[in-house]
C-alpha cells in the first residue's frame, strides 16, 4: 500500500482553473498550489476463503449499495467468487474512481473501474466544520473508525458520505453496460479495504487523510485561537451552542430505523464471571459525613455486587425471556433479605430488625422464613387469612388423603393453621396450595422446612431439627 504526493495542483472539480486570466484569491491559491495529487495503491489481497468479505458496518453499506445497484445478481455471485478467488490485482484508489486489473477465468485480463461521485468544496467545508464540532468523530476516523453517528452528524448536515442505490458507477473494458463480474469483484474487495480504513471512502469522495487532518487541524486553531467561524465570537448570539445542544440530543428515530439494514449486529453477551467483584474497602484516613457508617455502605456494596451477578447468571440462562418478572420487595422484606443473604455483624442486623419493625427473635424466625423459601415463605410467617369454603374444603380433603384412617394426628384448625395437638408442630396453608412447617420453639412458632404439596410430608419434615 502507498501514498503518492507531488506538487502538481489537484486536478479535480475545484481545484482546476477555470479559464480566465483574473488572479483566483490568495487563500485560494495557496490551497491549489498545495493541494497533492491523492492517490493510494493496495496490493493485491490473498483470497478470501471462508470468509466474509465486510466486517465493518459502513464496510456493509458498500456492499449493499452494490447489491442494489446491480441488475444481475449472478454477475454478482460470480464477481464475489472472483474476489474470494483472490482474481483482483492492486486497487488503486483516487477522488471519484477506484481502479484495478481483474483476470478472468480464462487468464484474460481487465482493466474495472468504479466511480463514486466526489463531493463538492461546500460539502467538504460543511463536513469539516460538523467535524471539528465534535471531537469524538476525529478520534474516531483516527482509530480507523467511522461510527454511526459521524455518518449520521454529516447526513444532517448535507453531506451523504455512504454510497447508496445507483451511485457506484461501473466502467470496465469488458464493455458491460452494468455491473459485470470484473466491477463487481473490485468492489467486493474495497470493501475489505473499507474495513481496515474508513479513509478509503472519504479519499474517494474528495479527501485523503493527510489533507482531511490537515484542514481539520486549520480549524481546531482556529478556534482555539478564538478566529474565524470556528472561536468563541460564532457563540454570541447562542444559535451555534444552540445547534450543539439540540445535536447531542439524539438520533431521530426514522434515521435510526433507516440505518437498521447497515448497523452492524448486536455485540455477544458478556461472559458470566466466576463470582462477584469485591467491594471498594472504605476504610481510610478520610472521616465520613455524618450520618453516613462506612460498615454499612461496604455491607450494601458487597449485597448488590452479589445480587448484580445473579442477575446476570439469570439473564444469560436459556429461556430467561420467557420468565416473568420478579415481584419487588417491600423495604421490611428486604431487610430480612439483606440479614439473610450478607450475614451481617450482629449490631447491623439489630439496625435492620428496628428498621423493619421485629424484634432480634422475629427477625431470626424471618431469616429462616427467608432460607426456606423467599418472599412466600415470608408472607406465610406474617400473615394470617382464612381460605375461602372451596380452598378450605380442599385443603382437608388433602389432608384426609394423606393418612390412613386412624393414623391422621389431631388437628386444630384457625384460619390458615392447622395445629397438632400434641407434638409441638403446625401447617401453614399458602395461598398457592402448599403446606409449610412450622414448630414451636421458646414458645414461638418458627419455620422448620420448605413447602410441600403432600401435608403429610409438610408435617413430617416440621419434626426434623435444624443444623
Amino acid at each position: 500500500m502507498s501514498d503518492e504526493y507531488d506538487s502538481v495542483s489537484y486536478d479535480r472539480e475545484g481545484y482546476e482553473g477555470d479559464g480566465s486570466d483574473a488572479p483566483a484569491p490568495v487563500q485560494e491559491r495557496t490551497f491549489a498550489a498545495l493541494a497533492p495529487v491523492q492517490e493510494r495503491t493496495f496490493a493485491a489481497l490473498a483470497p478470501a476463503h471462508g470468509r466474509g468479505f465486510a466486517e465493518s458496518w459502513w464496510g456493509r453499506a458498500w456492499l449493499k449499495a452494490l447489491e442494489d445497484t446491480a441488475l444481475d445478481g449472478e454477475q454478482l455471485k460470480k464477481g464475489r467468487r472472483f474476489a474470494r478467488e483472490g482474481r483482483v490485482g492492486a486497487v488503486s484508489v483516487r477522488p471519484g474512481r477506484i481502479t484495478a486489473v481483474v483476470r478472468d477465468r480464462d487468464s484474460s485480463t481487465y482493466r474495472s473501474d468504479v466511480l463514486l461521485q466526489e463531493l463538492n468544496e461546500a460539502e467538504w467545508e460543511r463536513f469539516l466544520d460538523m467535524a471539528v464540532d465534535r471531537a469524538g468523530h476525529i478520534a474516531a476516523l483516527l482509530d480507523r473508525e467511522m461510527p454511526p453517528h459521524l455518518v449520521e452528524d454529516a447526513a444532517a448536515a448535507g453531506v451523504e458520505l455512504l454510497p447508496g442505490i445507483g451511485d457506484l458507477d461501473p466502467e470496465c473494458t469488458c464493455e458491460a453496460w452494468d455491473h459485470c463480474p470484473h466491477t463487481a469483484a473490485l468492489c467486493y474487495q474495497v470493501a475489505r479495504l473499507l474495513d481496515q480504513d474508513p479513509f478509503v471512502l472519504l479519499l474517494i469522495r474528495g479527501r485523503g487523510e493527510r489533507r482531511l487532518l490537515d484542514e481539520l487541524q486549520v480549524r481546531i486553531a482556529a478556534r482555539a485561537e478564538g478566529h474565524g467561524p470556528f472561536g468563541p465570537a460564532a457563540l454570541s448570539d447562542g444559535s451555534a451552542a444552540a445547534g450543539t445542544k439540540a445535536k447531542d440530543r439524539g438520533v431521530r428515530a426514522d434515521e435510526a430505523f433507516a440505518a437498521r439494514d447497515i448497523l452492524p449486529p448486536l455485540p455477544p453477551p458478556p461472559p458470566l464471571p466466576a463470582e462477584p467483584g469485591p467491594a471498594p474497602s472504605l476504610d481510610t484516613e478520610t472521616q465520613p459525613e455524618p450520618g453516613v457508617d462506612p460498615a454499612v455502605l461496604e455491607l450494601l456494596a458487597t449485597d448488590s455486587a452479589a445480587r448484580a451477578h445473579r442477575m446476570l447468571a439469570d439473564a444469560l440462562s436459556l429461556g430467561h425471556e420467557q420468565q416473568s418478572l420478579p415481584t419487588g420487595l417491600t423495604p421490611q422484606q428486604d431487610a430480612v433479605r439483606l440479614v439473610a443473604n450478607t450475614r451481617p455483624e450482629p449490631w447491623i442486623a439489630t439496625r435492620l430488625a428496628a428498621g423493619s419493625g421485629r424484634s432480634r427473635a422475629e427477625l431470626d424466625a424471618a431469616v429462616r422464613a427467608w432460607q426456606y423459601g423467599g418472599a412466600a415463605a415470608l408472607t406465610v410467617l406474617d400473615e394470617e387469612w382464612t381460605p375461602d369454603p372451596e380452598s378450605l374444603a380442599r385443603a382437608r380433603a388433602r389432608l384426609a388423603e394423606a393418612w390412613e384412617e386412624g393414623e391422621q394426628p389431631r388437628l386444630r384448625w384457625a384460619g390458615n393453621r392447622w395445629t397438632a395437638v400434641e407434638g409441638g408442630v403446625q401447617l401453614r396453608y399458602g395461598r398457592d396450595g402448599r403446606w409449610w412447617p412450622y414448630r414451636k420453639e421458646s414458645g414461638r412458632w418458627v419455620p422448620a422446612g420448605p413447602a410441600d404439596d403432600d401435608p403429610a410430608a409438610a408435617l413430617a419434615g416440621s419434626s426434623v431439627s435444624d443444623d
